[in-house]
């Protein structure tokens, strides 16, 4: 269930949460015994910690975030940020292995600003913290190039193996969500745009600029240009004529 609005409370820890088991091979390998009677050495006396930067614009949630990778080991954070121009500059700077990024920096887009982060990002992992638990928010976020994608409400409990599974190469998303994206796969393919992408589209197909529309949309410009960033993302295209073609294809506009 979608849980719009609310932020988990970072503040208190609840010990009513089930944690789930965390797979431990990829950051404490044990080292092959090199011969009978030879005693195994922890990988992990050798192991550089993984170099986490926290991105939110909620203080209160980059702390919480920070004292549960305090509780291990592995990790280590070396830099925050609560804007996506400062992560930018934050991610280039302190050169990270993960990103933890909120999907949402104020006004700002994270998933629309995923090109010009990746550039930054080099060879970091970026893990996704959202709200949205559908399908469509997760396969947007595969879509445009993150790793892995955790539930705010699920923070709690399953960062620390998020940031397991990416620091071994993997993809991560929980299993609650996998059975969405194999339901939808199941499904087949689908218009994947909203209602609201879907009439931004339309409009943007018809000739009509960004500012016309947030003005008939009653909406702000920012918002329109995050929405067709989105549909474009979306439809894989490129050009407006692409997209004028695909609104043909649909009918969403004539041919006149």
């Amino acid at each position: 269930m979608l849980h719009h609005g609310r932020r988990p409370d970072f503040s208190q820890w609840n010990a009513g949460f089930v944690n789930l088991p965390s797979s431990r091979h990829g950051i404490h390998a044990r080292m092959e015994s090199e011969g009978p009677g030879t005693e195994r050495a922890d990988a992990s006396v050798n192991h550089d910690p993984t170099r986490v930067v926290l991105v939110d614009d909620h203080g209160i949630v980059r702390a919480g975030l920070r004292r549960l990778i305090a509780e291990t080991d592995d990790f280590d954070v070396v830099g925050e940020a609560g804007t996506l121009r400062d992560a930018i500059e934050t991610i280039e700077v302190k050169r990270p292995d993960i990103v933890v990024l909120d999907i949402t920096l104020g006004d700002d887009d994270s998933l629309a600003a995923m090109p010009d982060i990746l550039k930054k990002a080099r060879d970091a992992k970026i893990l996704i913290l959202s709200m949205h638990d559908d399908a469509e928010h997760v396969q947007h976020a595969f879509g445009v190039g993150v790793h892995g994608y955790l539930l705010k409400e699920s923070a709690e409990t399953d960062l620390v193996d998020a940031l397991r599974t990416l620091g071994r190469g993997e993809r991560y998303v929980h299993p609650t969500l996998g059975v969405r994206l194999a339901q939808a796969a199941l499904r087949g393919p689908e218009d994947p745009l909203t209602d609201r992408e879907r009439d931004i589209a339309r409009l943007l197909a018809m000739g009509h600029t960004n500012q016309e529309i947030a003005s008939k949309l009653f909406l702000s410009v920012r918002t329109v240009e995050t929405h067709r960033a989105h549909v474009m993302t979306k439809l894989s295209l490129k050009t407006r004529a692409e997209l004028v073609q695909w609104a043909l294809d649909r009918g969403l506009i004539g041919k006149d």
